[in-house]
């Protein structure tokens, strides 16, 4: 089993984005099943998405992006970041990061 977290990065203030939201969902053969919805926390983190362990499989993470630049009176290019994975072995803990600017973002597969 697998586990996932999430941290979000402001690049151009330099800063963590705080209160953003995020939602996990999974592929499945009736399309996207949200499994769970988060906030960041004052430290542009979210430590465990689930409580359960992540099974393999296609996940993505969504990350409200275009609220949170609204939210600070800053125009933006995205209204959200999204990351599109698969899990093909259980077993792994995944971070995965998004690097966001009112007009780019970016990800890795953190530690």
């Amino acid at each position: 089993m697998s586990s996932i977290s999430t941290h979000i990065l402001d690049t151009a203030l330099g800063t963590p984005a705080a209160a953003v939201s995020v939602t996990l969902e999974q592929c499945s053969a009736e399309g996207w099943l949200t499994l769970t919805r988060a906030k960041t926390d004052a430290d542009g983190r979210i430590k465990s998405l689930l409580a359960e362990p992540l099974t393999p499989g296609h996940y993505r993470l969504t990350a409200e992006i275009g609220d949170y630049f609204a939210g600070s009176g800053r125009d933006a290019l995205y209204v959200t970041a999204q990351i599109d994975f698969v899990i093909a072995q259980a077993g792994s803990h995944y971070h995965l990061p998004f690097l966001i600017s009112p007009w780019c973002w970016s990800t890795y597969r953190g530690s």
